[in-house]
């Protein structure tokens, strides 16, 4: 029996009524904006989460302040103490979780000087091996029914078709292991370090390749969700939400923070019976090519 089964199976035992979602670095821009439809939309509880925990706490107040009743629970997904603690408050306060959206993520602007080896470390960090780590911790806890959103990015399908011929096979290839997968992200960092990226087939985008990354991650984690708890009906997906107006991507963008909240609340409520989405990159409510 695996460890998912295992877990599912206490799980069954230790279940509130209540059921609760879970959204990543929700104090600001667009996972506030996820928050706050779910909060209009998902009966159960709704929690914002963030590193800093006076501004999670005003954003909990400005959600109050249009009548909602969001949650807040203390949770930086670059400390790995913090995300095994909020792992263990949700599975004992409410056996499991039924929505997770991996929505905190960096990006560094266009204009900083800061060195590319140091972006690409500190952009890597957060948006592949930090989200990886939510889900190493997370994906255990979710419920049946659960559905878990990785909030990428069409950068990541971009950068993709950037890459050599030979990384592209493997990004794309249904047999790529998640232990290949952390190989690959550690051997672009390790590359820009060397200064040799370029010739290792790789692009000049940090931000990409985290979340080519990412998408790849949700494929590799949907397909082993299928095998090892066929039964469950939990869907997993990556998703863009378009270039959106945020501290990250600026004032110009076309989109608002609520717009951008569609797609990815539209995944995180896929309703029960449903099969599909699930391994898919989705954008605009459609799944995309990859």
């Amino acid at each position: 029996m695996t460890r998912l089964q295992i877990w599912s199976l206490e799980l069954g035992h230790n279940r509130t009524m209540t059921k609760v979602a879970v959204v990543t670095g929700s104090n600001k821009g667009i996972g506030l904006a996820i928050v706050r439809a779910l909060c209009k939309q998902f009966e159960g509880d709704v929690f914002i989460t963030a590193r800093n925990t006076g501004r999670g706490e005003d954003a909990v107040k400005t959600l109050n302040s249009e009548g909602l009743q969001p949650k807040f629970q203390q949770l930086d997904i670059n400390d790995l103490s913090s995300i095994t603690q909020a792992a263990a408050f949700f599975k004992a306060t409410y056996g499991g979780v039924d929505i997770l959206v991996n929505n905190a993520g960096i990006a560094f602007k266009v204009a900083d000087t800061t060195p590319f080896e140091v972006q690409a470390e500190v952009t890597l960090e957060t948006n592949f091996f930090a989200t990886r780590d939510m889900l190493t911790h997370f994906m255990p806890l979710m419920n049946p029914g659960g559905r878990v959103v990785n909030v990428s990015s069409f950068v990541g399908s971009r950068t993709l078709n950037k890459c050599s011929t030979d990384l592209q096979a493997r990004f794309r290839s249904e047999d790529i292991t998640e232990d290949e997968l952390v190989g690959l992200m550690k051997r672009f960092v390790e590359k820009v370090k060397a200064g040799q990226h370029k010739e290792d087939g790789w692009p000049e985008t940090a931000y990409g390749v985290s979340k080519t990354g990412l998408t790849t991650l949700s494929m590799i984690l949907a397909r082993r969700l299928s095998k090892e708890r066929p039964h469950d009906n939990i869907l997993l997906n990556a998703c863009c939400p378009g270039w959106v107006r945020t501290d990250m991507a600026g004032d110009k963008a076309p989109k608002s923070p609520d717009e951008g909240a569609i797609t990815p609340v539209y995944l995180a409520l896929l309703p029960p019976g449903a099969s599909q989405p699930h391994g898919c990159f989705v954008s605009d409510k459609e799944v995309q090519p990859w």
